[in-house]
This record gives C-alpha cells, sequence and structure tokens, in this order.
C-alpha cells in the first residue's frame, strides 16, 4: 500500500491533472447526502462525471450510483449481528474492516485517473467524491477514517467540504460550536477546508460570512439575543457564556482566513459553481502547501523504517557471528565460570582420566562388576 501511494504523483503523465478528491463530512441532518446528490448531477451536466465513493455502510437509500459502495462488500446489520455491536461500533467496525482494502480502492482509482489506451473515449475522472456516514465522529476520529484520507491525499489533492445546517446556525451559540468542530476536524486531517452552508433556500449565509469576518457585527448580535432572552423572562444570558463566545470569536479570527466559505441550497442547485471555485483554489493550496508537508512526513516515516530494519539486521548479523565462532563462546564461558569451578588436569588423557577418578573411587577393585561399572560410568560421562 505504501508504494502504491507513494508512487501515484509518479504515475501521473506529465501535463495530466491529477483528479481533486473531496470528502464530505457533516453532522446528521445537515443535508451531506442531498449535497452529495447535487454535486453529482452538476458535474455530470458539465460532462465531468464524477467517480463516486460511499463510505456509510448504515444508509438505506442513495439518491445516486456509486462506483465503490462499502455495503456492497460489508453487510452493517450482520456486523452487528456477529460482533453484538451498537449502531455507532458497527459502522466504526465496518470502516476498519474497509480499509483493511483500501490499497485496492486507490488501485481503482489510479486506474480510472489515467487515460485508458483500450478505450480512448473514456476520460480519466477530475474529480472523485467521497460520502461519509452521518456520525461524523465515527469518521473523523478513527484510525480507519484517518487511514483512508490519508491514502487519499497521499494520492491524490484531497480536499474537506464541511457541510453546515444553516437554518440552525442563527443562534450565536450553534454558529461558534460549529466554527469548534470545523477548527477541530481542520487540526485533525490538516487538509484544505470548504466551509458550505447549506439550505440557503431556507435561510440566507450572509449573517455566517459577516460574523465570520466582522466581530462587531457577532457581539451585536450576542447583545440582541441576550436581550430577547431577558424580555422573555429568562437570565439574559451574561456572564461567562457571553464571554466565552467573544473570546472564542478573537481566537478563531486567525482560523477563519485558512477557510474557503460557499453557501449552497442543495434542493435548488444554487451556489455550486461558486463552490466547485473554491475546490480548485484549495486544490492549489494542497498543491502548494500540504503535498511537500505531505511528502515530508511520508520521508521521515521511511528513514525511521530504514533506521529500525537496520537495527534489526545489525542484531542477526551479530547473533550469526557469535554461532559462527564457538572460540569467543568457549573464551566467555571459561572467563565466567571463575574459581568455583573443580579443574581435572587428567581430564585431558580422555578415558585414562575418568578410569583414575572412578577406580579411585571403588577403591581400586578389579573384578568383573567394577569393569562393568567402570564401563556404564564412562559411558554416561562422555553422554
Amino acid at each position: 500500500m505504501a508504494s502504491t501511494s507513494a508512487s501515484a504523483s509518479d504515475a501521473q503523465p506529465k501535463g495530466e491533472e491529477r483528479p481533486v478528491a473531496i470528502v464530505c463530512v457533516g453532522m446528521a441532518g445537515s443535508g451531506k447526502t442531498t449535497f452529495m446528490r447535487r454535486i453529482n448531477s452538476h458535474l455530470h451536466s458539465k460532462d465531468t462525471p464524477p467517480y463516486v465513493i460511499n463510505l456509510d455502510p448504515a444508509t438505506v437509500n442513495l439518491p445516486f450510483d456509486c462506483n465503490i459502495d462499502i455495503r456492497q462488500s460489508i453487510k452493517y446489520k450482520d456486523v452487528m449481528k456477529h460482533y453484538n455491536l451498537g449502531p455507532n461500533g458497527a459502522i466504526m467496525t465496518s470502516l476498519n474492516l474497509f480499509a483493511t482494502k483500501v490499497d485496492q480502492m486507490i488501485g481503482l482509482l489510479e486506474k480510472r485517473a489515467m487515460p485508458d489506451p483500450e478505450q480512448p473515449d473514456r476520460k480519466p475522472v477530475k474529480h472523485i467524491i467521497v460520502d461519509t456516514p452521518g456520525q461524523i465522529e465515527v469518521f473523523v476520529w478513527s484510525a480507519s477514517g484517518t487511514i483512508l484520507t490519508e491514502t487519499l491525499a497521499s494520492s491524490f489533492p484531497t480536499v474537506l467540504a464541511y457541510i453546515i445546517d444553516t437554518p440552525r446556525t442563527t443562534s450565536t451559540s450553534t454558529f461558534m460550536s460549529n466554527m469548534l468542530y470545523a477548527c477541530s476536524i481542520l487540526y485533525k486531517t490538516k487538509l484544505p477546508m470548504i466551509l458550505v452552508f447549506n439550505k440557503t433556500d431556507v435561510q440566507d449565509a450572509s449573517f455566517a460570512k459577516e460574523w465570520m469576518t466582522d466581530y462587531d457585527a457577532l457581539a451585536s448580535a450576542l447583545q440582541e439575543e441576550q436581550a430577547r432572552t431577558e424580555a422573555d423572562g429568562g437570565e439574559g444570558g451574561s456572564g461567562y457564556g457571553s464571554s466565552l463566545l467573544q473570546s472564542m470569536s478573537l481566537i478563531l479570527e486567525e482560523f477563519y482566513s485558512h477557510l474557503s466559505v460557499v453557501g449552497v441550497s442543495s434542493r435548488l442547485g444554487t451556489g455550486m459553481d461558486e463552490f466547485f471555485e473554491a475546490v480548485r483554489a484549495k486544490a492549489q493550496e494542497f498543491e502548494a502547501d500540504y503535498q511537500p508537508e505531505l511528502d515530508k512526513l511520508r520521508d521521515m516515516k521511511d528513514e525511521e523504517k530504514r533506521k529500525n530494519r537496520d537495527k534489526e539486521l545489525e542484531k542477526m548479523m551479530k547473533g550469526m557471528s557469535v554461532q559462527t565462532e564457538p572460540s569467543d563462546i568457549v573464551d566467555k564461558d571459561e572467563e565466567s565460570s571463575g574459581d568455583d569451578e573443580v579443574e581435572y588436569p587428567d581430564d585431558v588423557g580422555g578415558s585414562a582420566g575418568l578410569q583414575g577418578r572412578y577406580e579411585a573411587a571403588l577403591g581400586a577393585e578389579d573384578t568383573i562388576e567394577a569393569q562393568a561399572s567402570y564401563a556404564k560410568y564412562l559411558h554416561s560421562q562422555r553422554q
């Protein structure tokens, strides 16, 4: 698998652009699957059909066709029964099982990214779109999710699309919670990210863009919420909560500068052109900033593996040299024996020395029984 991912960029012919992998993540109910269907149909309308991967084993009906579907190889309900797991545990286990075949997935993607001499009319794909489980933490924070995203990133420019439910983000507290979660995902994956404010046909996303760029606008919205709460008989929310939101908005200002923000309507299809412009910009950012870092990390891992391999080889060679030099073993054994060992000078004489000690022990009896007993003793000493 390592060789496959490491040689992905080298296998791409000169002048050919590598396809961009778009990994869609989002909270349950954010409209992620509908967004996947919309970008899929948008790319088909542009005569650039994408390569679609579904990594959600628990979904029942998908409104789009998949080239690779985890459900075809792993049965989610069977995993629950076989391992006696709950819903989230079964999703994570299914992803773990699928991650063992990630090299085969990358092999298929690399074939579709290259021109096929046998099918010259078939165009190489330009986009790879990946649908992930609605339980976002199961994918983002699991080892299998890390393996899948890192393997994709080692082979193709990879962009994260974080889908946000815009109507549910009109509150300053829920807005800040979404931003903190996006920040944690960005820190965990270290991949370029696009914030996609979905469902703009229900709620316009201009307020969110303003809150991200204007601290005073967010502070004003916070004060308005406090005033409404007080008017309704509440405590107003002043104190720790409001001060925390204001502090976090200042801290996240640098974080916002690294994000692209777009508003889309998956139902109406508005904002798709703006989204793919952001994808192109983030793909260039990946090539310029993220790819060198990934190459550096990969080289460090390869160097560490080489050092460990050299250490193991050195240990093995030392063991072989000890076995092939018995004189060293004899010398070490003699040095470690010390003065506690009794020396018998007449042992050099072989059986004569043994016979002398035996006869001395028997009182020098020269009988047939003594001779037979001596032969038995000599045989046991030689063994």
